[in-house]
């Protein structure tokens, strides 16, 4: 598309970079989270119009962008030197530019590191535009079909074994559906973790939304354990449980405590005597 088609369009898209002198406009683009005509038609024309795009994955914003035809001046946003980078795309935008802001996939800021430059753009005073897109939240939300009328975004479960263990307790207190997004490491943390302390959980795993193998498996923990393939481990995922049951307990300690006083061992406690 080319730069005169995109000033053209520029007062449609709410997102312009102003006049000489004024600071230029951040835009929020979601993306799609499999398919790439999930694009939206305004996000389309934004990235087209954009005079930068920052991509948390550049080689795969640029196959979205080869996808429907579109070229367009590229910068690599995270995971590294993020304060640097934040710093040079501050600048820009001081200077009148427009800055797209992108994820590999979803919308930016939801468990990506756009963060920092829209706090960093609100902070100089630079407009900030939202151009909503497709979620893998909120489709994964829909495609589990949760009866409940809120729910809990816990975000990247961690990559670590006692990590996950924490995260999952501490959640499945809670009669509320907490949803997750899962490595295919961290998955099989939690999976077995889940068939383990809470086996009657009922949860379900959205895998490869929108893509031509999507797949939702759904059951009990010690169910889906039982289900879990290497296809399944292999991909992204969005975990939801529904929350509300118990969780079993150690009852080692206190077995043992129990056994030492049957034994004859005292406690600890002091004793009064008269």
């Amino acid at each position: 598309m080319r730069r005169e088609q995109s000033q053209q369009t520029t007062a449609r898209s709410g997102a312009s970079p102003g006049p000489p002198g004024r600071a230029g406009t951040l835009s929020i683009v979601g993306v799609p989270i499999g398919h790439p005509d999930d694009l939206t038609v305004r996000a389309l024309r934004t990235l087209a119009e954009a005079d930068v795009i920052a991509s948390e994955d550049p080689a795969a914003t640029q196959g979205l962008l080869a996808h429907h035809g579109l070229t367009a001046n590229i910068t690599s946003y995270g995971p590294s030197n993020i304060k640097e980078k934040v710093a040079v795309l501050i600048h820009r935008l001081r200077e009148g530019a427009h800055v797209a802001l992108v994820s590999d996939m979803g919308s930016p800021v939801i468990a990506d590191p756009g963060s920092l430059l829209v706090e960093s753009a609100h902070a100089h005073g630079i407009h900030v535009v939202s151009v909503p897109g497709p979620s893998a939240l909120t489709a994964a939300v829909a495609a589990a079909g949760l009866s409940s009328s809120s729910f809990f975004f816990e975000g990247r479960l961690s990559e670590t074994k006692s990590g996950v263990r924490r995260q999952l307790q501490t959640r499945l207190q809670d009669k509320t559906p907490t949803v997750a997004f899962c490595s295919a490491r961290s998955l099989v943390f939690a999976v077995r973790t889940l068939a383990a302390i809470a086996p009657r959980e009922h949860i379900t795993l959205v895998c490869e939304l929108t893509k031509p193998d999507e797949r939702i498996i759904q059951g009990t923990a010690m169910h889906v354990l039982q289900k879990l393939d290497e296809a399944v481990m292999a991909q992204d995922t969005t975990l939801i449980l529904k929350g509300g049951r118990p969780v079993k307990r150690n009852t080692t300690e206190p077995a043992k405590r129990k056994n030492r006083q049957g034994n004859g061992q005292l406690s600890s406690r002091r004793i009064k005597t008269r």
